[in-house]
């Protein structure tokens, strides 16, 4: 599904990734974890064409070489990026942020207005059902928690129906049972989606139960299970520590 080999980036000299290569699989999901500083934004930024490499290889879904597209085209080819602090339109309900999102090219007014069919209203219900915010449809997404704002988020990349999920920090500021919920969440959508957890809570990263990658200075340091990855000696020194 996502293939970087090689891939360097500097920044005034500094270089933010390192010759980083790293393999995702069709269905997988995958926790990135790693010091701040480890290239893990940078890493995000190139594979959805915010930002350009300096060289190496960025391949999508087999053959789409992504360092040739910009970030419109990326995020039209299926692949969503959710940012740490949740984005989303708080003067609308949470029915209506997810229909948004679905709308393409329909302006704002003409996706609230239109009639909807059986097959979008099917989708808004999974999609309500999955984010866990079915009861609160017709609450405006600005009293939400934080947490449901989170899941809002989540649940309007789902709308865009994206092959592979990019998801940074998604609990930073939840409550522990949003953090449990936010995991069970995330394992439902990896059984139909690709996702990438950029995530610095090693519980909820141990809640989620995938392979783990830790970068250290642009570089993949780690990679394995959990546990493996934790008692690293290399991870603990720069990472745990103890």
């Amino acid at each position: 599904m996502l293939y970087l080999n090689g891939v360097t980036k500097s920044f005034d000299g500094f270089k933010a990734i390192n010759n980083l290569s790293l393999v995702i699989q069709k269905g997988e999901m995958r926790a990135i974890i790693g010091p701040n500083g480890a290239g893990k934004t940078t890493m995000m930024d190139i594979i959805t064409g915010k930002t350009r490499p300096d060289k190496g290889e960025v391949f999508f879904a087999g053959d789409v070489d992504l360092t040739h597209h910009d970030e419109a085209a990326i995020a039209s080819m299926g692949i969503g990026r959710k940012f740490q602090k949740p984005t989303v339109f708080e003067s609308h309900t949470v029915e209506d942020n997810i229909r948004l999102s679905l709308a393409g090219p329909r302006s704002v007014l003409g996706a609230l207005v239109h009639r909807k069919d059986r097959a979008e209203r099917d989708r808004i219900e999974t999609i309500l059902e999955t984010t866990r915010l079915t009861a609160r449809r017709k609450t405006y997404a600005a009293n939400l928690s934080h947490g449901q704002k989170q899941w809002l988020e989540i649940g309007m990349l789902l709308a865009q129906d994206p092959e592979l999920l990019l998801v940074d920090e998604p609990v930073a500021g939840m409550t522990d049972a949003e953090t449990e919920e936010t995991a069970r969440l995330l394992r439902e959508i990896a059984q139909h989606h690709s996702v990438v957890v950029v995530e610095h809570d090693m519980h909820f990263v141990r809640a989620l139960g995938v392979k783990v990658t830790c970068l250290h200075e642009g570089s993949v340091l780690s990679e394995g299970t959990l546990d493996k990855v934790s008692n690293d000696p290399k991870v603990i020194e720069v990472y745990l520590g103890r």
